[in-house]
């Protein structure tokens, strides 16, 4: 069974760093690729950014510049996310997902206040 356990959520003024993280487990294939997703209060869910078996990476322009996906090494099943110059924009539950499957974490509560 696949497990994707997160964590690095939590309360950060505007302006502001986070570190999210993500390890998979009970993976059985390689991955296509990992991303982060995050829903916001009455939105709908949709991807902040992915990293790909070749380490390529893709950022919603919402966060181009600001937030930075990244992986230990080509063989990690952990992801990172790291959250910079925060806004109340970003406040969401951000949710580590593999690219292709069903699998989702619980979820990593971000929020953003002053």
């Amino acid at each position: 069974q696949v497990q994707l356990a997160e964590s690095g959520g939590g309360l950060v003024q505007p302006g502001g760093s986070l570190r999210l993280s993500c390890t998979a487990s009970g993976i059985m294939s390689s991955p296509s690729g990992m991303g982060w997703y995050r829903q916001a209060p009455g939105k709908q869910r949709e991807v902040v950014a992915r990293i790909f078996p070749d380490g390529s990476t893709k950022d919603a322009d919402s966060v181009k510049g600001r937030f930075t996906i990244s992986r230990d090494n080509a063989a990690s099943n952990t992801v990172y996310l790291q959250m910079n110059n925060l806004t109340l924009e970003d406040k969401a539950v951000y949710y580590c997902h593999i690219i292709g499957t069903i699998d989702w974490g619980k979820g990593n509560k971000v929020t953003v206040a002053s």
